[in-house]
């Protein structure tokens, strides 16, 4: 039986917190550019074309290009690049760079090839993608997903570069590749929609693509690249060792997502519009607290998994994992007590209508369920692969798709519509991180570092919150940006001051680290 861990001294886990809290906010600076723009993204989108068979198209066309770079590239990126990069870059430079080119030759070239063949069969992919289609939208699904699939090309090589600057701990420039994406789409929907319609949308992920690259070119400053394949050399053995699980996984998820689609295809138009918006709104805050505290300790986690330091990787997963509570809790509370507001302040424009933004507030409260699963499991998922062992974990995801299957088709049976294929998704994103919890035990020992208290305080200042919201909300004259503005506002406020009474270990942190660094600023200032 695993033992309870020592107590952590202050001061090391006090350096710890800093450390992670550092690199955590720099990426979620970039991403709170990127989710803003996402939501921008998306409100052009919806006050342009609204809900209907636009969106719905292009939400299919677009999920194969998107499938093709998660399978191929960014699966890889977490669970086999930045580890494997990270040990290379601790060593000699050039051996680094030698690896970094292998394996941009080598994943270029893979995308490039599957790329030309799905061009080829682009009407076979749509028909397994999005078979419930009538045949002239089946038609203009797929012109669209042959002018898209372009992109991959620039997709990947700026997931390649990301993935080296991670592992050198640059981390400001791919916070904001996601910007450069949603911008490219915006400007392709605000300036080209007059003349080409949906297509303008493809336009702008075509653009939006190769924003993302010439943004992250400066960080290679000084690269030593070499046109070489060698899939003998060790290093690139052990990614393609890692990425053959992880491979495996997607592959269980693109069975998912292409349930998923194809059921809603054969739904009223309008079932895929009404995911997409709700999704952007799931992802804003996934995005914003998962993907930043994920990214910002998977170096870190690596390292220590590599010097066999159990302790040290106990003591960094379990503040990941706090700082993760500490803001997906309030953010999956607010969402739900602020639904429509959000969806009206957001959307409510141009073509998008009430009636409109009363449905994506419907399959909202539907998705929040998994909000803080989603989130938790990505910690979780990112010890698995800073260990190296990315089997488990995505076999996981094969017995998930099927816990949404499984929830999808017995909704349906009940003629709960789109709501059954949102409730599924929520079902296999709690399922995959129950799971990937009871594996987790065999990897590292949480017992001891105090989750519990920090999972119990997080939900009792979530309680205030909701409590302070619901009463503001029903009470304050004036539209969805008042309420939100208002009643968010001091339900944010309430929220972190109920967690500083009730001293939730990683707010405290946070508040000690802020309170170090502006004195440190003073004394600076003094000295000078």
């Amino acid at each position: 039986m695993s033992q309870a861990a020592a107590p952590t001294p202050p001061s090391a886990a006090a350096t710890l917190a800093r450390r992670i809290a550092i690199a955590a906010l720099l990426i979620a600076f970039g991403n709170i550019a990127s989710r803003v723009l996402g939501l921008v993204r998306e409100s052009v989108i919806a006050g342009t074309f609204s809900r209907g068979t636009a969106v719905d198209v292009f939400t299919a066309a677009s999920t194969i290009p998107t499938t093709l770079y998660d399978l191929l590239i960014n699966g890889a990126i977490s669970a086999a690049l930045v580890p494997v990069f990270s040990e290379y870059a601790e060593g000699d430079e050039r051996e680094f760079w030698h690896v970094a080119s292998i394996i941009i030759n080598l994943a270029l070239v893979v995308v490039a090839l599957v790329t030309a063949v799905l061009i080829w069969q682009a009407p076979l992919a749509v028909t397994l993608l999005a078979g419930g289609f009538k045949d002239d939208i089946r038609a203009q699904a797929t012109q669209m997903v042959r002018w898209l699939l372009p992109a991959v090309l620039f997709m990947a090589l700026s997931g390649l570069i990301t993935a080296i600057l991670y592992a050198r701990q640059r981390f400001l420039l791919p916070a904001f590749t996601t910007s450069a994406y949603n911008a490219g789409i915006i400007l392709g929907a605000l300036l080209l929609t007059p003349a080409l319609g949906p297509f303008s949308l493809v336009a702008g992920v075509l653009v939006g693509a190769l924003l993302q690259v010439l943004l992250q070119l400066p960080g290679l400053r000084g690269m030593a690249y070499r046109p070489v394949i060698d899939l003998r050399h060790p290093g690139v053995r052990r990614i393609l060792r890692l990425y053959a699980p992880v491979a495996l996984g997607i592959s269980f998820s693109i069975m998912g997502i292409v349930l998923d689609r194809n059921l809603a295809s054969r739904l009223p138009s309008s079932a895929l519009s009404t995911m997409r918006y709700a999704t952007t709104l799931i992802q804003f805050p996934l995005g914003l607290v998962a993907a930043a505290v994920s990214f910002a300790v998977l170096p870190t986690l690596s390292r220590q998994a590599s010097a066999s330091d159990d302790s040290a990787f106990q003591r960094t997963l379990a503040m990941g994992l706090k700082v993760v509570l500490l803001l997906i809790l309030p953010a999956t509370a607010g969402l739900a007590a602020l639904a429509r507001p959000v969806v009206a302040a957001l959307f409510q424009h141009g073509n998008f209508a009430a009636q409109d933004t009363d449905a994506v507030a419907r399959a909202l409260l539907l998705y929040l369920p998994g909000l803080p699963a989603a989130a938790i499991d990505q910690m979780l998922l990112f010890a698995f692969y800073a260990h190296k062992r990315t089997l488990a974990p995505n076999l996981v995801q094969g017995a998930a798709v099927g816990l949404y299957a499984l929830t999808a088709f017995g909704l349906l049976a009940l003629n709960l519509g789109v709501g059954a294929l949102i409730l599924g998704n929520s079902a296999q994103w709690v399922g995959h991180m129950l799971l990937l919890l009871v594996l987790s035990r065999g990897l590292v020992s949480l017992r001891g570092v105090r989750l519990g208290e920090a999972l119990l305080k997080s939900l009792a200042a979530c309680a205030v919150m909701v409590g302070a919201i619901v009463l503001l909300a029903r009470w304050l004259p004036g539209g969805p940006l008042v309420q939100l503005a208002l009643a968010g506002g001091v339900g944010a406020v309430l929220y972190f001051g109920t967690g500083l009474l009730l001293r939730i270990e990683a707010l405290d942190f946070f508040v000690a680290a802020l309170q170090r660094r502006l004195r440190r600023n003073k004394n600076q200032e003094s000295a000078a």
